[in-house]
């Protein structure tokens, strides 16, 4: 499971990056607020996910992990797509949003119990 969470953290690092360069490009900046959420939610978070996880096998292979994964991976593209049409003026993109950031935390709530529970100090 931590290399799937690294492998998948690259690729956010990849679309943030790409959108980062389009926004210094275009010098348009109104989509900031999505590339930041992309490093961080992706790239970042989901990269010590990915080593916490395989530092702590036990934590990895656990049915939280997996809900997490999935949770956090559909939640992120929808509500930064959401966020996205958004900030370029999509008012009923709104709650969309909302949803997708709501299940996020939900994810990284499940995150957070795995590791109070799962992770052990080495013997």
């Amino acid at each position: 499971m931590g290399v799937r969470f690294l492998k998948i953290a690259v690729v956010y690092l990849m679309l943030g990056t790409l959108l980062g360069l389009y926004m210094g490009g275009t010098e348009k900046f109104v989509l900031a607020p999505v590339h930041a959420h992309l490093l961080l939610l992706g790239w970042a978070s989901l990269a010590l996910a990915g080593l916490i996880y395989h530092l702590h096998p036990a934590a990895g292979e656990t049915r939280l992990a997996r809900i997490h994964f999935w949770l956090h991976n559909i939640a992120l593209p929808v509500s930064m797509a959401a966020l996205a049409l958004l900030l370029s003026g999509t008012v009923a993109a709104g709650p969309f949003v909302g949803i997708g950031s709501t299940a996020m935390f939900a994810g990284l709530v499940l995150f957070g119990v795995n590791v109070l529970v799962n992770v052990r100090a080495p013997a």
